[in-house]
């Protein structure tokens, strides 16, 4: 099953009809439902967001306590005991937020792992600034989440307020505010003119209300300006060779496609064309079905070397982008399998096509696996980012180490310097991320 949505990349990235846009060309509601879906997915996403960042401010005022605590009883002795559970719980909540922060936006690198001895956490650089990002997350994630959490509360109770009014008790109150009106219909009608200011509020300000709350984070559990550079190196040297590896692999791949699968049918055809050669002297007649025969052979020779093309670059992300060459792997995909693209622009040709690759890997294993009723094909763009998401309903516990295929995916993102993260307990379900940059 295949699905379309509005404004996703397949309908963004078509060709452009002859008929130029005029001044006088009439605005109808179907031009700008593309914008009101797209402001409403960035809505309910900031609104995760700041969910998110709620539940790790709280978790930061309790660590917070917990330092205050320990930093009180120390020099009665108890404060050193309490050393090591405080220093654990920092550097746990701080791995948190770095992964709530990289699942929404660019990459947080994390520093190396800091230490949990009291000595050596006092002079380290990384726990001094993860004791530094605790109470500004705890001073503005907290407020700020609570505010998303209001304005989404308001929004549905205030709008819905028509539809219940006259089942709510005389004296209720009736608006997310505090504010009492009589129950009347037009009160019911203004308390829902209440909630569609509230929607309009978490419409315009969520995203910047996501990003203000996140700020702390990544401006203080990134690795230091001192630690950076060397990590930075490590990590290229890593990705290097990961796509060597990725390239060499692909190089092996191809050759044994030709090898095994072409070569042996032009080797064919030219047997049966030496054959129907010598037969025309013979036996003219039997010529002919020698000849249909190395026809056939060529045919498949054909056909195969297309299938190795198409495995080197599908002329699909070309002539229909990624959504239209994800739909076709859905098409042919034997699980139910529901496309779900929201790309605004074009990416880098190796980005889709690492992307396509991925996705039809991921697919394969789907089919092959897992047991699953349904898989899921996810794409989003996000600044520079693009997010893949394969989930499906199966029995879950993918290996990578079994021979599955997630090795040779996570080398092809490791060399465009992207992410893969794979979710998979016994019994299901297996979700499979993949974040890689946009390119140019």
């Amino acid at each position: 099953m295949v699905t379309a949505r509005p404004g996703t990349t397949g309908a963004r990235e078509t060709a452009p009809t002859a008929r130029p846009d005029t001044p006088d060309t009439p605005q109808t509601p179907q031009a700008a439902l593309p914008y009101i879906l797209g402001a409403a997915r960035a809505a309910l996403s900031a609104l995760r967001e700041l969910l998110g960042g709620l539940a790790t401010a709280v978790g930061a005022l309790l660590v917070l306590a917990l330092v205050a605590v320990t930093a009180l009883t120390a020099p009665l002795g108890a404060g050193l005991l309490l050393a090591p559970l405080t220093l654990r719980a920092l550097h746990a909540l701080a791995r948190r937020e770095r992964a709530r922060l990289t699942r929404t936006g660019p990459e947080v690198i994390p520093p190396p792992r800091p230490p949990n001895r009291l000595r050596a956490a006092l002079g380290d650089p990384t726990t001094r600034r993860e004791l530094r990002w605790l109470p500004r997350h705890a001073a503005t994630g907290l407020p700020l989440g609570l505010l998303g959490l209001l304005l989404a509360m308001s929004a549905v109770r205030d709008t819905t307020f028509p539809l219940y009014w006259r089942l709510a008790p005389k004296d209720a109150t009736a608006t997310s505010v505090g504010i009492g009106v009589a129950h009347s219909w037009p009160d019911a009608l203004a308390v829902a003119l209440l909630g569609v200011g509230a929607l309009a509020v978490l419409v315009g300000l969520g995203p910047a209300m996501a990003r203000l709350q996140g700020r702390p984070g990544r401006a203080l559990l990134a690795a230091g300006p001192d630690q950076d550079l060397s990590l930075r190196v490590a990590e290229l040297t890593a990705t290097r060779a990961a796509a060597l590896d990725a390239h060499a692999t692909e190089l092996r791949r191809i050759e044994r496609a030709l090898h095994d699968g072409t070569q042996n049918r032009l080797v064919s055809v030219t047997v049966l064309l030496g054959a129907a050669r010598r037969q025309v002297a013979r036996d003219p007649s039997r010529a002919d079905e020698i000849l249909e025969r190395a026809q056939s052979a060529a045919e498949q020779a054909l056909a195969e070397l297309r299938t190795v093309a198409r495995g080197i670059l599908p002329p699909v992300l070309d002539d229909r982008g990624l959504s239209g060459a994800l739909s076709g792997l859905a098409a042919e995909s034997p699980v139910p399998c529901r496309i779900d693209v929201d790309v605004p622009q074009r990416c880098a040709a190796s980005v889709e096509a690492t992307a396509y690759f991925v996705a039809a890997e991921a697919l394969t294993n789907v089919a092959r696996h897992s047991g699953a009723g349904q898989v899921t094909v996810t794409v989003r763009g996000r600044g520079d980012r693009l997010l893949l998401t394969v989930a499906d309903d199966g029995r879950g516990g993918a290996d990578e180490g079994a021979g599955s295929g997630l090795t040779g995916i996570r080398r092809r993102v490791a060399a465009h310097d992207g992410t893969l993260r794979l979710t998979s307990p016994a019994g299901g379900p297996t979700t499979l991320e993949v974040d890689l940059p946009r390119g140019a």
